[in-house]
């Protein structure tokens, strides 16, 4: 099978509904699988529930190490606003590719293997790990399940995550501490609510220990200040019974300077006995030294230097990366790839074809520029 350019692989890839629930990653990866095996690649596929698939792909001298880029193939549902462009169509307009995760995060995936095939054919030195992940959206669980199942990653010269960046190189995001926060109280009738036990009034003043909660950590140069939101709120039966039953979540958003552990044990303590917390997600920051080569060969490819503040030099959103990188021993990471940040989860979601033909090409050079690290 010929390889096809980015741009058609890119309306290929948004054309496949992958909407995360339920997923359905499965056809998205075999039809990258088969482009890359007829293109020399070893491929290995990693089972992850019904019609869900992780894919490793591998080319170049097994005794280098590789440089390995990395995406997901999910994406979020489609929302209830109309879209003008129909969300699986892939559709070019004003140059721009249109649909469901061109930005977030397809665009980015036909680009690396795109660039991967090209670079290997150039040198058959160079070596490339591909990792397409099922189930990022959701909190990462897939990259999760994919180390826990996948032994042996080993090592390497350096991670790309594909995640949209307009092509602006990141060095770091913020870890993510997801938490879930129930209390309990006793159902009572409005008219007596002393017979009763307000669970809403018992969630409300652990709300304020949230919102006013400080964090004993120091500023990180990179990331900065660790945050914390409540995001969503649910409680009572009906509107004339004391609220036996309230829930609320947490959203901390930290940086390297935070202990996730400890951070769990000065929220419990602060709240009080009287709630129960439920981690949904733990993933921590993700954070690389400028000064590595590795970095410092992206921020060349990419046109930027580590003395300009005219971009950004990490991320609000969350990745694979904080996964991948423990997985590969601390290697440095960067977040890089041709979507448009601000056009991820929204309607009518788009991509810019220039942005993934110049993916293409940083990515095929920094793998090609990478062969003499």
């Amino acid at each position: 099978m010929p390889i096809v350019n980015a741009i058609e692989l890119t309306q290929k890839l948004v054309s496949m509904d992958s909407v995360n629930p339920p997923g359905n990653e499965a056809p998205v990866n075999q039809f990258i699988g088969d482009l890359l095996l007829a293109n020399g690649f070893t491929v290995d596929y990693i089972h992850y529930g019904e019609n869900r698939l992780h894919l490793v792909a591998a080319k170049g001298p097994k005794e280098v190490l590789p440089i390995v880029l990395s995406g997901h193939l999910d994406t979020v549902p489609l929302g209830e606003q109309e879209w003008k462009f129909h969300p699986f169509s892939g559709e070019i307009s004003d140059g721009k590719i249109y649909g469901r995760g061109s930005s977030d995060m397809k665009g980015g995936v036909a680009a690396m293997v795109v660039a991967a095939v090209h670079a290997t054919e150039q040198n058959p030195d160079a070596s490339v790990l591909l990792l397409f992940t099922a189930g990022e959206e959701t909190g990462c669980q897939g990259a999760k399940h994919l180390v826990e199942n996948y032994p042996g990653l080993g090592k390497a010269k350096g991670l790309i995550i594909g995640e949209p960046t307009a092509n602006i190189p990141a060095i770091g995001h913020k870890g993510g501490l997801y938490m879930n926060v129930t209390v309990t109280g006793k159902t009572a009738h409005s008219s007596m609510p002393h017979l009763g036990d307000n669970a809403i009034y018992k969630a409300a003043a652990a709300i304020i220990k949230v919102q006013n909660f400080v964090f004993h950590e120091d500023e990180d140069p990179l990331l900065g200040f660790s945050t914390l939101n409540v995001g969503m709120f649910h409680g009572g039966l009906n509107l004339n019974s004391v609220a036996d039953h309230a829930e609320f979540t947490i959203d901390a958003r930290t940086t390297t300077k935070t202990n996730h552990t400890k951070l769990l044990d000065e929220l419990k303590n602060e709240m009080g006995e009287k709630v129960s917390m439920e981690t949904l997600v733990d993933l921590n920051a993700v954070s690389s030294e400028e000064s590595h080569p590795f970095v410092q060969l992206v921020y060349e490819t990419c046109g930027v230097s580590s003395g300009d503040y005219a971009f950004p030099k990490s991320m609000p959103y969350l990745t694979d990366g904080a996964i991948l990188q423990p997985a590969f021993q601390g290697v440095p990471t960067v977040i890089l790839g041709p979507g448009q940040p601000e056009m991820a989860h929204k309607t009518d979601e788009f991509c810019y074809v220039s942005k993934i033909e110049e993916a293409v090409k940083m990515c095929t050079d920094i793998i090609l520029k990478g062969a003499s690290l």
